[in-house]
């Protein structure tokens, strides 16, 4: 059975990078019937939180990224290293070094000084006797000869192994290094592929000598290209690359942002929008490019709004109720009319690319007043229209049944016996009822902002100019 992990490293929020590793795991276990586990690798205790955790899990549940097993969390594990540790110690594949921080330094910035790789250079590699002081285990790396990785995606990749440092698996302190904790890991969670960014590709074959000096065979590797800006540097908050939890914030679809992530470094043909069934069903490893894949702030900006246009108003409806509570506009456990809401954001879901916008562009629905952009009153509501409103305020007051037709005929009569085009007496309602000089059709906003609304606000209006 195909067994993968996503394994974050809790010392931040989860980000677009991380994000798109945790999808391409998900949806290759999903794909394959496999198992999907989530695994915190939390032994850097100064940077690792309890808040990055709960964040972490977050992002992934509004992902929608659901696990099978986990979260497992490092630093209940420690036991479990030491145990693999001084096994490879016993059987002579890893040694004692008892250099301290302070030498192993000094050591380093000569090595630079003196234009050589800053390596440890294995003065404990042999001593056989034990000594009486504190010491690290190191790692026994091989001399010579070369590791040849079969990578699903990047192909096939060689390391000479006299490049390869003997690397620390347990501190002086009794705690574990990541290159360790991350085989036993694998190796006890009977992970099958390993998933994750190709700058943990030079990690590799550190870890596939730690496999064999254990006696296990490696699981397959597929290292993901990296996500650039449009500028082609690292990714970073300059292109909009925030927190996963930062888009939900903002508005984004969390369907959207996973289609999104998808197309990022993975392709189906020239398909752009995919349901989530869609992607288990064509996701393989085969189609991630070697290239680097470019965030596109504008592009998942757009599609989002095609994903806003795409879902069924009562679904939209509860996506934007949060921001419509955040807002003020609707109260926590305020009962609606569910046919009334739906229409409202009917007229206005081609028109709004996040539901922070849609939520937003609702307000003038459901206040009783809204607030009138100055310039717009400036140009629209005059000495010269307060006439025609005040006759489109006396008839729509007379009007019973206040529906699109009967606004219609009633705007369409006045501006048939005064000879005026439309938009003088649209465009002063419109300033009036919603604010601004841009809005869904006039009459299908005056039916559901309704009756008594619509006759507060042009009051309102006609007071004030009095």
């Amino acid at each position: 059975m195909v067994r993968v992990r996503f394994a974050p490293s809790p010392t931040g929020h989860l980000h677009i990078g991380g994000a798109r590793t945790a999808l391409f795991n998900w949806l290759f276990a999903r794909h394959h019937n496999g198992k999907f586990i989530l695994r915190i690798e939390d032994t850097d205790r100064s940077r690792s939180t309890e808040e990055y955790i709960e964040s972490i899990i977050e992002a992934l549940k509004w992902l929608g990224l659901n696990w099978d097993e986990g979260p497992f969390r490092q630093t209940d594990r420690m036991e479990i290293y030491k145990k693999y540790a001084y096994k490879l110690l016993e059987e002579g594949k890893a040694y004692r070094c008892y250099c301290s921080p302070e030498e192993l330094e000094e050591r380093r910035q000569k090595a630079m000084k003196e234009g050589k790789p800053p390596r440890y250079d294995r003065r404990c590699r042999e001593i056989v006797e034990p000594l009486d002081k504190p010491f690290a285990i190191r790692f026994k790396m091989p001399l010579e000869g070369e590791t040849v990785i079969n990578d699903i995606v990047k192909g096939t990749v060689t390391f000479k192994n006299s490049e390869l440092e003997d690397l620390v698996i347990l501190r002086s302190d009794g705690t574990p290094t990541y290159n360790f904790c991350v085989v036993v890991d694998d190796y006890e969670m009977e992970i099958t592929h390993v998933i994750r960014g190709e700058d943990h590709l030079n990690n590799t074959p550190k870890q596939i000598h730690i496999y064999r000096a254990l006696g296990i065979n490696p699981p397959e590797f597929a290292h993901i290209p990296m996500i650039l800006g449009k500028d082609r540097s690292r990714l970073s908050k300059r292109h909009g690359a925030t927190s996963v939890l930062a888009y939900r914030d903002e508005g984004y679809i969390s369907d959207a942002v996973v289609n999104y992530l998808a197309r990022l470094g993975w392709s189906h043909g020239d398909q752009e929008i995919f349901t989530r069934e869609e992607l288990i069903k064509y996701f393989d490893l085969e189609h991630v490019g070697k290239a680097n894949a470019v965030f596109d702030s504008e592009k998942l900006l757009w599609l989002n709004s095609e994903y806003i246009k795409l879902t069924p108003e009562e679904k939209l409806f509860e996506l934007v109720k949060p921001f419509l509570i955040k807002e003020g506009y609707l109260k926590e456990n305020e009962t609606i009319d569910l046919e009334w809401v739906c229409k409202a954001i009917k007229s206005l879901k081609e028109r709004c690319r996040t539901l922070k916008e849609l939520a937003n562009a609702m307000r003038y629905y459901f206040l009783d007043y809204v607030d009138i952009d100055p310039k717009a009153k400036e140009k629209h509501i005059t000495s010269d229209t307060i006439p025609i409103l005040k006759e489109v305020t006396a008839k729509l007051a007379e009007l019973e049944d206040f529906t699109q037709d009967n606004i219609e005929k009633i705007f369409m009569n006045i501006v048939n016996e005064k000879g005026l085009k439309l938009g003088q007496v649209a465009q002063p309602v419109r300033v009036a009822i919603t604010g601004n000089t841009v809005s869904p059709g006039i009459y299908e906003v005056l039916e559901i902002v309704g009756k008594d609304k619509t006759l507060k606000r042009l009051r309102r209006i006609l007071n004030d100019f009095e």
